[in-house]
């Protein structure tokens, strides 16, 4: 298995994400935007990812060559992105963002694929793949924090585009791992009727990540407001995926299949607390270090089992879309939902009420895992 160069792509494309996450919205906010407008530019980098990792994938499905497919989708989103030192209007700035993040987008899911079929049957090491991605995400998250007390927040845009670019160049390095066995399996929509197990699945991850869009639109402004400086903003933020990388060390000991409902329901009861915390106590350094520390369960663990049921369930010639699938309802529709819904929310009700109704929508997220998850999975084992 290629592992270095898997892991040097994981650590571009999450470093990338380092930066946006964190960043993007103070970077808004500078040029004068209200909250309902970054939420609503927000949403659309999670937007595209509902329809463009379903288009690569069907295409890669029907290619001699996805990693291919993959060099182009990020070119192409290093092409689109420098459209954002040519203007800063509400409107330039969706269309960028829009044409960026289909292509930038694309690309992960694809990755995420040819990544399991290096794995094979060592599937469940993903996470010590994946936890370059992470280390990715911390680095740039505390540097560019650090920078951003002394240099303004345009200083975001280069570096997006030192990611993106970094992200290109791996894709160069990784080669295909072959096409999957064919199945005797239908269409993917008709694959899922099939399977109301599934629906249910794909609702708990929608909900999951549409709890999350507080967090990942506002929090670097919503600490700031408290006083916090951006260095200390960027340990938070790179604190919660340091914890993420150590449950992704030691992920593969107990993730096993009849595992995946009890832990499916324990990152939503958790994840649930974590918005309590933050939404609740700002102001205490320790409460906000401790929700932080939950990352680890609320995104870290939640992934780790969601990606290994998409593994598993969707076989043969749909693997390519089942993983686009799960990106689409989960971080695409359920977080430009979130985002769109949390910035009208943070400017009608503030910060408090807004991170209550996140953790209200992860509570229903469990309920639906306790009730209609059980038996997930157990035919295609």
């Amino acid at each position: 298995m290629p592992y270095w160069r898997l892991s040097s792509f994981y650590f571009s494309y999450f470093a990338t994400l380092g930066v946006l996450l964190p960043y993007w919205s103070p970077y808004l906010a500078s040029l004068g935007f209200s909250l309902s407008d970054i939420g609503s530019l927000m949403a659309i980098i999670m937007a595209t990812k509902v329809i463009a990792p379903n288009i690569w994938a069907w295409l890669a499905d029907h290619s001699h060559s996805s990693m291919r497919l993959v060099r182009l989708a990020a070119l192409l989103s290093v092409t689109f992105y420098l459209g954002v030192f040519f203007g800063n209007s509400f409107w330039w700035l969706a269309l960028v963002m829009m044409l960026f993040t289909f292509f930038w987008n694309a690309v992960l899911p694809q990755v995420e694929v040819t990544t399991l079929n290096h794995l094979g049957d060592d599937d469940h090491r993903y996470g010590k793949v994946r936890l370059w991605g992470s280390i990715g995400f911390i680095t740039s998250s505390l540097l560019l924090g650090h920078a951003l007390d002394v240099y303004p927040a345009s200083l975001v845009l280069p570096v997006v585009l030192a990611c993106l670019s970094g992200i290109f160049i791996f894709t160069l390095l990784i080669p295909d791992a072959g096409k999957p066995a064919a199945s005797e399996q239908g269409g993917v929509i008709r694959y899922i009727l099939h399977y109301p197990e599934l629906m249910s699945f794909l609702g708990v991850c929608f909900l999951l990540q549409a709890s999350h869009a507080p967090y990942y639109t506002f929090y670097t402004l919503y600490l700031s407001d408290f006083g916090y400086s951006k260095t200390v903003i960027g340990i938070l933020w790179a604190l919660g995926v340091l914890f993420e990388v150590m449950l992704f060390l030691t992920m593969h000991r107990f993730l096993k299949p009849v595992r995946f409902r009890a832990l499916f329901i324990l990152s939503c009861v958790i994840t649930s607390l974590r918005w309590v915390m933050i939404g609740m106590f700002p102001q205490s350094l320790v409460m906000l270090v401790l929700a932080q520390v939950l990352h680890a369960v609320s995104f870290g663990l939640f992934h780790g089992v969601a990606v290994s049921m998409v593994h598993r369930y969707f076989t043969g010639r749909h693997q390519h879309r089942g993983m686009a699938l799960y990106g689409s309802v989960s971080f695409g529709a359920g977080g430009a939902v979130g985002s769109l819904a949390s910035g009208y929310m943070m400017s009608w009700f503030g910060a408090g009420i807004t991170f209550a109704a996140a953790s209200l929508t992860v509570l229903i997220a469990a309920v639906l895992a306790w009730f209609r998850v059980e038996g997930m999975f157990v035919k295609q084992l």
